[in-house]
């Protein structure tokens, strides 16, 4: 009995090790354009899901204005690089393939005649601009959630 309990807490480590190589949380800022001109900053973080340990996204973006659009993100579960993002309100849509560093792909009005090209590639940040973009991140998700 002590050899099945015993064999079973290293199972259940190791694939606890493997899980956590494998899909480790993160955020990070890139930048890039739409249409090959407007400006784009978007900041993306992914967390741990508590129920299935995969990862969740969440994500903020910009352009053309200082106003964050609040995307709500779903992964492709059979190609995990590409995701598709809505933003809060179904204002557009943007899908995206994640190549390396870069995000490449398109922003799409909800009535779909609007299709324009997004290219984002990834950026440093300082420890001062992830508390900047963690706040900014936490204040549009409550605006946008809060009941």
């Amino acid at each position: 009995m002590k050899k099945a309990i015993s064999f079973v807490i290293i199972c259940f480590t190791f694939i606890n090790q493997l899980a956590a190589q494998s899909q480790a949380p993160f955020s990070n800022l890139y930048k890039g354009t739409v249409d090959g001109k407007t400006p784009v900053t978007f900041y993306i973080k992914a967390t741990e899901n508590q129920c299935t340990a995969d990862l969740s996204y969440v994500a903020i973006y910009r352009y053309k204005s200082n106003k964050w659009l609040h995307l709500d993100i779903t992964q492709n579960r059979k190609a995990e690089n590409e995701f598709i993002m809505v933003e809060h309100g179904f204002s557009g849509v943007l899908i995206l393939k994640k190549t390396g560093n870069t995000f490449s792909g398109l922003w799409i009005s909800p009535d779909t005649k609007k299709q324009l090209k997004i290219d984002l590639k990834e950026v440093s940040m300082t420890k001062k601009e992830v508390e900047n973009y963690e706040q900014t991140l936490e204040r549009v998700s409550f605006e946008n959630n809060d009941c």
